[in-house]
């Protein structure tokens, strides 16, 4: 580097502020050690329209409800689904709400060692279906949009694939369709083929994947970025209002959920190993899951810089469905950040607001 080039990224000594740089490195170490107060995490106002088992079916109310079509949002199986209300009022769910849409969560609540035998056929009748009933019952719409983050897509695209109810728009997002691409390292795919891998064995001892793994899985697929949000906060631990977001995210991060054991071995042995929800193979029950079935408007969308889930295994949707009104989307975001930006909010709206049926006034 050239004397020039030092000089560019140098800090003049003089420039530092010892007392705030004290500060600084002190709220780091104290957030790093636990010392700080557990963070609050608060929702935008919401209550409970249905509850089966661990499950909560929460309703988002529009201050001015805008669009006669609600919006049932399923989230992923491995974490807790407040990413998506992670600031109350701004966050992905506050801001689709502040634009006019009524909302509907599917919380899956924290699985138990008791509901081990509950499987993706189970999470896509019982609870997926069943709530968008409810749904539909209680804001007497007469048709819904489906969301689906992450692997929550694919559980809503499978239900989307078997389902009677009236869905007017179906959206992906980050979501895994075409399993036999995967961003999981290599030793582990070819583990799961040849079993050496052996997954059976291991949620036959524990009942349930246990949270540490799941945390594990994910951390191993996405390093180093999982370093990133610690080097962001020690550059602003100083700052008050940003240690408070950072320390919600943080929760979330942290707080895998456990996974159940016949779901987990659905996953990878139906979906990783076997690819049959492309296929045309999985069987839910007694209806065979043919995405071909999907006639519904189909918006998927992709984070350009996502490790987690990669562009190639959501694209096959776009040529499985029989859908006539089909869109595309790639952001220049990652896989958490495209819900915590309020990116997801701003393209849901965009491409949303055509197809949810406006309210009539009665003037």
């Amino acid at each position: 580097m050239s004397t020039k080039e030092k000089e560019k990224y140098s800090i003049p000594f003089q420039s530092l502020d010892p007392k705030k740089e004290w500060e600084r490195w002190g709220s780091f170490f104290n957030i790093m050690s636990g010392k700080n107060a557990e963070p609050e995490v608060d929702h935008t106002p919401r209550h409970a329209v249905w509850k089966k088992n661990k499950a909560t079916l929460w309703y988002y109310p529009a201050p001015e409800k805008k669009y006669d079509v609600p919006l049932f949002i399923v989230y992923s199986l491995i974490n807790k689904p407040f990413i998506l209300d992670l600031n109350p009022g701004s966050g992905s769910i506050g801001a689709l709400i502040n634009r006019g849409y009524d909302v509907f969560l599917l919380d899956w609540g924290i699985a138990g060692y008791e509901d081990s035998q509950i499987g993706l056929d189970d999470y896509v009748i019982e609870y997926i279906q069943k709530g968008v009933k409810r749904a539909l019952r209680h804001s007497g719409a007469e048709e819904v949009s489906i969301i689906g983050y992450c692997l929550g897509g694919t559980l809503a695209a499978m239900y989307a694939a078997i389902a009677e109810e009236p869905i007017k728009n179906l959206i992906v997002a980050t979501a895994p369709i075409d399993y036999s691409i995967s961003s999981s390292p290599t030793k582990w795919d070819e583990g799961l083929k040849n079993g050496d891998l052996d997954i059976e064995r291991m949620i036959d001892v524990y009942g349930n994947m246990p949270p540490y793994f799941v945390q594990s899985m994910m951390r191993s697929i996405t390093a180093p970025v999982n370093f990133t949000p610690y080097v962001m906060l020690l550059s602003r631990a100083g700052d008050e209002k940003y240690v408070e977001k950072w320390s919600r995210f943080n929760k979330w991060m942290t707080e895998h959920v456990p996974f159940t054991g016949k779901a987990f071995k659905q996953l990878v042995f139906d979906l990783g190993r076997d690819n049959k929800l492309v296929k045309g193979e999985l069987m839910i029950r007694d209806k065979k899951v043919e995405l071909s079935n999907i006639k519904a408007n189909l918006y998927v969308i992709n984070s350009k810089f996502d490790q987690l889930i990669l562009e190639e295994q959501s694209l096959p949707i776009l040529d499985l469905v029989s859908s006539e009104d089909k869109t595309y989307k790639l952001v220049d975001s990652g896989h958490v950040s495209l819900a915590v930006t309020g990116k997801l909010a701003v393209l849901l709206d965009e491409w949303l607001e055509s197809r949810s049926q406006v309210v009539q006034s009665d003037s």
